[in-house]
């Protein structure tokens, strides 16, 4: 690389931050965050009923597939939840893995969720797995719809990182889940 080449290039790395800071892309950088927050939000919402229902479910399913299902889904939902959190934050990154509370859990559902909760826990036996199955299949389909959007319009790196992550595990989720409901009727 010339002298003249690398001077110029060092004035336009000098340059990015005030064109950054600039009135038109701070517009679009806030509408991405926007993007994010809404992508997150949603996450979580619908997350939330999931591993709301899969902790009851690892206790009172039935069918031992089902509980095992139950099982990862606490443990993904717990670990995408953390990470949503921590992206939202900004907080130092750090290895454990601070999973939601009950009341946070509850806190995030809305109407139609405590009550489809409240559904599935007054169910038992081959009742109450193919309700969760059935309330998983409707859930992951949730999920996936919300990945795939946000896919389609997301500007972060890392957290299209992420949703391309989870998407992956949603689709992966949907096969089994489809093995479980042709199992549990």
């Amino acid at each position: 690389m010339n002298r003249r080449t690398l001077l110029t290039s060092a004035a336009f790395a000098a340059a990015v931050p005030t064109l950054l800071s600039g009135p038109a892309l701070a517009q679009t950088a806030s509408s991405a965050g926007d993007t994010e927050k809404k992508h997150a939000d949603d996450t979580k919402k619908v997350g939330s009923l999931s591993l709301a229902s899969s902790r009851v479910a690892v206790e009172q399913a039935s069918d031992p597939m089902v509980k095992a299902f139950a099982k990862w889904e606490v443990a993904e939902q717990e670990t995408i939840a953390d990470v949503l959190k921590s992206m939202e934050m900004g907080d130092k990154a750090e290895g454990a893995l601070k999973p939601p509370s009950e009341s946070e859990v509850q806190a995030m559902l809305d109407a139609e969720g405590k009550a489809s909760l409240d559904k599935l826990k007054s169910a038992s036996g081959k009742d109450f797995d193919k309700a969760y199955v059935t309330g998983q299949l409707d859930g992951h389909t949730k999920l996936l719809r919300i990945q795939e959007d946000y896919l389609k319009v997301g500007q972060n790196r890392e957290h299209l990182g992420v949703t391309k992550l989870a998407r992956g595990q949603i689709k992966e989720h949907l096969d089994h889940l489809d093995m479980l409901k042709s199992k549990t009727g």
